[in-house]
């Protein structure tokens, strides 16, 4: 699919992984004024007249927005971030279908996978139980778009593809603490504590899951290319293909910022499934992905970037 002479509409691209995503859109040749990126302050996609006035005149939508967070956010609004989830999917797709869009790519999330899936996870492990709790009404939500997509290309022939990215980080993440995931929590919780002049930080678990993590730029490029050049039913995983403990990833986080305090673990919170690493096989099998930037380098950037946004910005240790 030649990108730069379709009219493209990115929901969530005013978002961390949608700015990207325009970006990498750009670089293909499409013009701006062909990329449509909707706010959900003007287009609220639970509602269908404005889901269907979104794609009226799409030949690609590209569906990113989502109502997602840690695990935190997660145990707060678990119906919520279920029915916002599955109803802006299903509206999506359904007024995308109606309007004779050209392909839509649904991007899912590794949250769907079973809570004890083998390491690495295959697409083929999908179904094979329960998600984790703490992530599963997310996780089970945004599955839905998968089984909608292979149903809508069964009886309408409707070109949808479904991608499911790993854990993602980098610069524009989302740093409140109140839904932050993983790395931009600590980043912050790490900044504060220097800030403030303390010599500890408090950290959820016990530090023994691990996870995979892909670098936001990474991830956009993934997304594009499977627009370009995947139209198959099957889900596809888009990770970095390597694992990491949350104990070395605190390590590496406070070492990289130049933090000796004493890092706290607190067990009665909870750790989240146990481990999280994908086969990333088929993405580099049907359309060529492969990250190439390395996690040392993606956390620097995404370090200094929160730095720059916060300098200046008053603490308890400067105004002393």
């Amino acid at each position: 699919m030649d990108l730069a002479r379709k009219r493209i509409v990115v929901t969530g691209g005013a978002g961390f992984l949608g700015s990207f995503v325009v970006e990498a859109l750009r670089r293909r040749g499409v013009p701006a004024d062909q990329i449509v990126v909707p706010r959900s302050d003007v287009c609220d996609l639970r509602q269908m007249d404005q889901a269907a006035k979104l794609v009226a005149d799409a030949n690609v939508v590209i569906h990113l927005a989502a109502v997602v967070g840690g695990i935190g956010f997660n145990q707060m609004i678990p119906g919520q971030m279920f029915y916002d989830n599955v109803v802006m999917g299903a509206q999506l797709l359904e007024a995308a279908r109606r309007a004779g869009v050209e392909k839509l790519v649904a991007i899912g999330t590794v949250c769907a996978y079973p809570k004890h899936t083998p390491v690495p996870f295959k697409e083929s492990d999908l179904w094979n139980g329960y998600p984790e709790e703490t992530n599963a009404p997310y996780g089970i939500a945004k599955k839905m778009l998968l089984v909608q997509g292979q149903a809508y290309r069964q009886q309408y022939g409707f070109n949808v593809i479904h991608l499911v990215p790993v854990n993602l980080y980098g610069p524009r993440d989302h740093f409140e603490p109140d839904r932050s995931h993983v790395i931009p929590a600590l980043i912050k919780k790490v900044a504060d504590a220097m800030d403030a002049g303390r010599g500890h930080i408090d950290v959820w678990g016990t530090g023994s899951a691990s996870r995979e993590f892909l670098y936001v730029k990474d991830a956009a490029d993934a997304i594009v290319l499977g627009t370009e050049r995947y139209n198959e039913p099957e889900p596809v995983n888009i990770g970095a293909g390597r694992e990491i403990t949350i104990r070395n990833l605190v390590e590496t986080i406070t070492r990289q910022m130049g933090f000796r305090g004493e890092i706290r673990w607190d067990a009665t919170k909870p750790d989240g499934q146990p481990r999280r690493m994908l086969d990333t096989s088929r993405a580099y099998q049907t359309f060529g992905f492969k990250a190439r930037t390395s996690f040392e380098e993606g956390l620097k950037e995404t370090i200094e970037w929160y730095r720059s946004q916060t300098a200046g910005v008053s603490s308890p240790a400067r105004t002393r």
